[in-house]
């Protein structure tokens, strides 16, 4: 798929691993983050043995780009920065010009193809559980930066939602 490609992480989505729960339950439990500008850091340690790594790491054990300039994490703060600005995508997404205030957009709002990125972001990019009827405005980023053909910095995302499900 094109939005794949031109971010570079086809070696990402050709992954295909076996996956230890219990491995990634002990990482979880005993990971710390720190932040800071430039860079972000994760610690943990699994079945005796530290583990640490920047986003820049995490990028080349994923065989991604990581020095990509976007890496928004936005959870429920509909405020603008250089590429967003909160009307407008919700106007695009929702397909309704009319809309004078932000709102959620619903799934059936939108079109096929952004229905699948919609389904690339919560799934590869930012994965949880939890209703897909409505999108969520860190969604709705991630899919206008993409559908706009805007780099994304994923493994700094990857990062920062870590730290958030901590």
């Amino acid at each position: 798929m094109e939005v794949i490609k031109r971010q570079k992480w086809e070696k990402f989505f050709k992954r295909r691993e076996l996956v230890h729960v219990d491995v990634v339950k002990e990482f979880y439990a005993k990971l710390t983050m720190s932040h800071n500008r430039k860079k972000d850091v994760a610690r943990s340690k699994v079945r005796g043995v530290e583990i640490m790594f920047d986003h820049l790491q995490l990028a080349s054990i994923l065989g991604i780009p990581g020095n990509n300039e976007i890496c928004e994490y936005i959870k429920e703060v509909w405020e603008e920065s250089k590429y967003t600005k909160p009307l407008e995508i919700i106007r695009r997404f929702a397909n309704d010009e009319t809309i004078m205030e932000a709102r959620r957009v619903k799934s059936v709002e939108l079109k096929p193809f952004q229905r699948f990125i919609h389904f690339l972001v919560m799934k590869n990019m930012v994965p949880r559980f939890g209703k897909r009827d409505t999108i969520s405005y860190m969604d709705l980023i991630y899919m206008d930066h993409l559908i706009a053909r805007r780099l994304v910095n994923l493994p700094r995302v990857m990062m920062r939602h870590m730290s958030y499900v901590i």
